[in-house]
């Protein structure tokens, strides 16, 4: 089975402002966000770094109205990849000099380019979060959040909360929750405890207890594409590693001019029927797929995985399991065995998202 690193990477990295212990909360804390951020489109042309006085490495980046705006990290970073210069040896530079080089590269190295530049104000001075293309199709944090709290509550009393430690429930606080929200992005990981699902086999011949989770992330401002991912598990630790994980599927949606349409089609639906999803369902599906048998295992892999595969799937089942591949569930609890010891996420996301097509495929 395979482990699950995202939620504990989220936990290890993020500082306490980051940190909110309840839907509730996280989604007041978009909601202020979105209500004080202005989106609009602009030429390249029309922006012009500023060093600022006082800070020989700061600069601001001044519009059209001639009002200097504070630029966040990864809008500088986006600004200068617009301007094609590497932003981290600009950051090393005076800002004056940092400045020539962005304004080179914005006013006269390349054409004109139309950009999207999204502004925040909160009182003070204006500040830059992002900048990318004309037709970049944002979906609000706060349209998620809503979405989740619509359909699981709190996040910390409903059947889907904030995990325990070791199947234990836990009181939710800033050191063990698993929501989260900075200027760049936003990560959720809910999960339902209490109505566990039998698994039979689960190892060694011996029955098992999975419980139902899901990641939901997204970024407003361009650093990740927004996604969902659903799963069986069997435990989460205290530094929020899911253990034990299978069925794990997901859906991405990259914020193109059509990713707004896509998350009423795709992404919103598959969180009303995850919350609407009754345990007996998942069992009625888990047991399909064990009564599915596969007579040409090594045919079958290799159509499905590559013929490069076929051993190492077989190999972590045998090595889980201790008997051969002989059903549509042992080929997806091989799979996830042999995706835990992929080195690169990618990889291994890839894989698991194929072995979660599998459960669907035969749950039909």
């Amino acid at each position: 089975m395979a482990v699950l690193t995202a939620a504990s990477t989220q936990w290890a990295t993020r500082p306490a402002d980051q940190r909110f212990t309840s839907l509730t909360a996280l989604h007041e804390h978009v909601s202020t966000v979105r209500e004080r951020s202005h989106a609009k489109a602009l030429s390249s042309r029309a922006l012009t770094a500023a060093p600022l006085e006082g800070d020989h490495r700061a600069l601001a980046v001044v519009g059209p109205n001639g009002a200097p705006v504070d630029v966040t990290h990864w809008a500088f970073t986006q600004l200068a990849q617009r301007a094609g210069a590497p932003a981290g040896y600009l950051r090393e530079l005076p800002g004056a000099m940092a400045a020539d080089c962005l304004n080179y590269g914005l006013h006269q190295k390349h054409d004109s380019m139309d950009l999207g530049v999204l502004l925040y104000q909160n009182g003070g001075p204006a500040e830059l979060r992002a900048i990318t293309g004309p037709n970049y199709g944002r979906i609000w944090n706060t349209t998620i959040t809503k979405a989740l709290n619509d359909r699981f509550g709190d996040g910390v009393t409903g059947d889907f909360r904030v995990p325990g430690e070791f199947g234990k429930a836990v009181e939710v606080g800033k050191a063990n929750t698993t929501l989260y929200a900075s200027d760049r992005d936003m990560f959720v990981f809910l999960a339902d405890e209490q109505h566990r699902i039998e698994v039979p086999n689960r190892r060694d011949g011996q029955p098992g207890l999975m419980a139902r989770g899901f990641f939901v992330w997204n970024s407003e401002v361009g650093a990740q594409a927004l996604g969902i991912a659903t799963f069986l598990f069997d435990y989460v630790c205290k530094n929020r590693i899911v253990w034990g994980a299978t069925g794990y599927n997901e859906v991405r949606i990259r914020h193109t001019s059509s990713a707004p349409h896509r998350w009423l089609e795709e992404v919103a639906p598959a969180i009303e029927a995850y919350a609407q999803s009754s345990t007996q369902g998942i069992q009625d599906g888990i047991a399909k797929a064990r009564q599915h048998r596969i007579d040409q295992v090594d045919e079958f892999l290799a159509k499905r995985f590559t013929r490069s595969l076929v051993g190492p799937i077989k190999a972590a089942f045998m090595a889980d399991e201790q008997r051969p591949i002989e059903t549509m569930w042992d080929v997806v609890t091989g799979v996830t065995a042999h995706a835990r010891g992929i080195q690169y996420q990618d990889e291994r996301v890839k894989l698991e998202r194929e072995a979660g097509k599998l459960m669907d495929a035969v749950a039909v």
